[in-house]
């Protein structure tokens, strides 16, 4: 084998080792031990950069061990306009994030307890196609709401979205309002409705059931907003402070009812949820 060949093949099984035992942090830059990363709940020990989580990952933080139970796992995406671009079908893009995530859909439901408290749960998860808000994920989190109020328990609903899926055309825009209708009729039997805003939630989702909770409750440095940074600099002509549209420039500004860091959540939760059963 030719030295050079050889030397590349040493290299990259080198960093493929690196990558297995280190993640770097997004804020600070530190390079923490991987295992280290996982076991603080992918949040870094150094500056607190929240890091994203799966929806499963989510669920057994916040749910007591041993009682969740997912409902409406086979609804999958539907393709009304068989929508194809530059980079392939659409149906061919569910299908990679299906494999890629074990999911069918970018929201997980189902209903679990909190430290006794039963609640239904959604909670989305970013590597399904960006999280994206679609026919199936809008149909899943109404049925969970719909769960929610026919059971008379709290609702709770974890974002993590860049916005609605456009590859379903006004179907996906449509799961905004169905959503927010879903969610708006559990006031009538005062079920409480929890929304917790997580890195990034934008576009559609945060134009709808993400910010219109009972309570609105976000982790720390989470990106929240509608248009990107850009497209509004360019629109009114102004440069926007660095801290415009983090968890905690939304709190300042009264979208947020706090900012709660991922291991404080699940008994900031139950304080909330005790506060409503008394």
């Amino acid at each position: 084998m030719p030295w050079f060949i050889k030397t590349r093949s040493e290299r990259e099984t080198k960093n493929k080792l690196k990558d297995d035992i280190w993640v770097r942090c997004n804020s600070c830059k530190a390079h923490i031990f991987k295992q280290d990363f996982i076991n603080n709940l992918n949040v870094c020990p150094k500056c607190g950069w929240h890091g994203k989580i799966t929806a499963y990952e989510r669920i057994g933080i916040t749910l007591d061990s041993g009682t969740f139970k997912e409902i409406n796992e086979t609804i999958r995406p539907s393709d009304p306009l068989s929508f194809t671009d530059a980079k392939g079908p659409y149906t061919e893009k569910v299908e990679a994030s299906r494999k890629k995530t074990g999911l069918n859909e970018s929201v997980v439901t189902g209903t679990g307890k909190i430290e006794g408290c039963p609640v239904a749960v959604a909670v989305m998860d970013f590597r399904f196609l960006g999280g994206s808000l679609g026919s199936g994920s809008g149909e899943k989190i109404l049925l969970a709401a719909n769960y929610a109020y026919d059971h008379k328990i709290p609702y709770i609903l974890f974002s993590a979205s860049g916005g609605a899926r456009m590859h379903e055309g006004i179907l996906s825009l449509m799961q905004m309002a169905k959503t927010c209708a879903g969610v708006a009729r559990l006031n009538e039997k005062k079920i409480p409705y929890i929304s917790v805003l997580t890195d990034p939630t934008t576009g559609g989702v945060s134009a709808s059931y993400a910010m219109v909770g009972d309570i609105n409750i976000a982790e720390p440095g989470a990106l929240i907003g509608f248009a990107g940074r850009r497209v509004i600099e360019q629109t009114i002509k102004q440069k926007l402070p660095d801290s415009f549209q983090t968890a905690e420039f939304v709190l300042e500004h009264g979208f947020l009812d706090m900012v709660v860091q991922r291991k404080n959540l699940k008994e900031t939760l139950h304080k909330i949820l005790s506060y409503y059963n008394r």
